[in-house]
Formats: structure tokens, C-alpha cells, sequence
């Protein structure tokens, strides 16, 4: 149960980037219908980008053992701080259009921390088909609710999504430094 609690809230980092952008994508106001597509290939790419990771993180665990977790918590406080800091840029904003090339482009780029985050889980051994799924579900849902919420609330939350999500990869990443 603890293994799910932690994945839950794993996807719920690397899914506040979607979530955050979103919001500022929702502004553009996008039909219920587009809001269901969007969230769909973000959390399609959110089981994808983690799931290449996964598989280049066990293969190089196989070779390097133990050293493997040490380089697994520095991706993930590495990708958490730069979330953090990403989260203090004002000039951030959703240029990019959620149709055809835009939307891959974006989903992309919302799910490139996810590559890396699936990395460094591969290299600690995490269970595959359950981690991918939860941070591809978990994303897909944030996705539909920065979409909606950005429709609704305009700029009031912006960037503490990101910056709540960067925090916790940080904090799992330290705990990585810190065996039981």
C-alpha cells in the first residue's frame, strides 16, 4: 500500500508540470472536447517518455548495482529543481498551439521529466506497468484539471503547481541519498 502512496504521489510531481501549463492552455478557450484530447495525449506521453526511461534505467543498473540509486535520487532532485526554478519564471507562458505539431510539442515537452524521472525508477527497480500507468493516469487527470481550472480561474494559481511538484521530486530524491 505504501508503494502506491508513494507512486501516487511520484505522478502527482511529474504531473504538476502538466498541470501548471495546462492552466495557462485552458486560457485559450478550449471546448470540453478538446480539453478530453488534449488530457488523453498527455497522459499518453506521460506513459511513454516514463517507460523509455525505465527500460534504459534497468538496463544500466544491471551494470552499475548500487551506484544506480545514488544517480537515480540526483535525477530526481535535479529534475525537481529545475521544475522549482522554472516555476519563478514570468516569461513562461503557452505559446505553443494544442493542435496537430503543437500538441505534440507540448506534450512532449510536459513529459520530459517523466523520461528522466523513469530513469532513475528504472535504475532503483520500480514496478514498470504500475508506475507508468499511475504517472499516465495521474498526469492525464491534472492535465483536464489545469485545462478547466485555467478556463474558469484565468492566472490565480500559475506556477505554485510546478513549484509543489518540483519540491516533492526533491524531497524523494534526497530521500534516495539517505538508505534505511
Amino acid at each position: 500500500m505504501s508503494e502506491w502512496f508513494t507512486l501516487f504521489i511520484m505522478a502527482s510531481a511529474l504531473g504538476m508540470d502538466a498541470f501548471s501549463v495546462a492552466l495557462g492552455m485552458g486560457m485559450l478557450g478550449l471546448r470540453l472536447r478538446k480539453i478530453f484530447h488534449i488530457g488523453i495525449i498527455i497522459g499518453l506521453f506521460h506513459i511513454i517518455m516514463p517507460l523509455l526511461g525505465i527500460i534504459a534505467g534497468k538496463f544500466l543498473s544491471t551494470y552499475f548495482g548500487m551506484v544506480t540509486t545514488f544517480i537515480g535520487g540526483g535525477l530526481l532532485f535535479i529534475i525537481g529543481l529545475q521544475m522549482v526554478l522554472s516555476s519563478f519564471n514570468s516569461e513562461r507562458s503557452s505559446s505553443v498551439s494544442p493542435i496537430g505539431w503543437g500538441l505534440f510539442l507540448f506534450a512532449i515537452s510536459v513529459s520530459l521529466d517523466s523520461f528522466s524521472a523513469g530513469l532513475g525508477l528504472g535504475m532503483l527497480g520500480a514496478k514498470t506497468a504500475l508506475t507508468v500507468l499511475m504517472i499516465g493516469m495521474v498526469s492525464m487527470v491534472l492535465s483536464w484539471m489545469g485545462l478547466i481550472m485555467g478556463a474558469k480561474f484565468q492566472r490565480y494559481i500559475g506556477s505554485y503547481g510546478e513549484l509543489l511538484g518540483g519540491c516533492i521530486l526533491i524531497g524523494f530524491g534526497i530521500k534516495l541519498f539517505f538508505p534505511h
